[in-house]
């Protein structure tokens, strides 16, 4: 059986939202919030953390009118917009519509957070001793970062695909 390229996107953006869901479903019930627990020494660590902002925190000062609008209704238009473009763009390349969906399943992940909870809940950080170190974040944000990567790709891959036949 063929699954057609919607049911794949669907399915993609799904898969996304759920791994991301289970893993902070896992996290609120077992780990204790505000703890850190190392899983490899002090370079990968657990938390537990309810970051009411966006991404590193930003915008959790911000007042409740305008956190709404930045971080629920403008998130939820242009991710409502990225599903209509990616289902109506038939010209994208492979490395894009993962990229696009992944981005659209961790978006729309913590933006759920955001209604149901409030908050999103964050729980992974790496320290590699000063030369790299991340915040707090979440598989969700891992989605969006991995699709942004794939967007980068598939841009530069488009480039160099347009030199070789100038």
């Amino acid at each position: 059986m063929k699954l057609s390229r919607t049911t794949w996107i669907i399915l993609l953006i799904v898969f996304n939202i759920v791994i991301d869901q289970v893993t902070k479903i896992i996290v609120r019930a077992d780990v204790i919030p505000g703890s850190q627990t190392p899983i490899i020494g002090d370079i990968f660590t657990l938390h537990n953390v309810e970051n009411s902002g966006a991404f590193l925190g930003m915008g959790s000062d911000f007042n409740p009118t305008l956190r709404i609008i930045l971080l629920l209704i403008l998130p939820t238009v242009v991710l409502g917009y990225v599903v209509y473009y990616i289902l109506t763009n038939k010209s994208l390349d492979r490395n894009s519509l993962i990229g696009f969906s992944c981005i659209v399943g961790g978006g729309v992940a913590n933006v759920y957070d955001r209604i149901v909870y409030g908050s999103v809940t964050d729980f992974l950080h790496i320290d590699l001793s000063g030369v790299f170190r991340t915040g707090i974040f979440n598989v969700a944000d891992m989605s969006v970062m991995f699709g942004m990567g794939l967007l980068l790709f598939a841009s530069f891959k488009g480039k160099k695909t347009i030199k070789e036949t100038s």
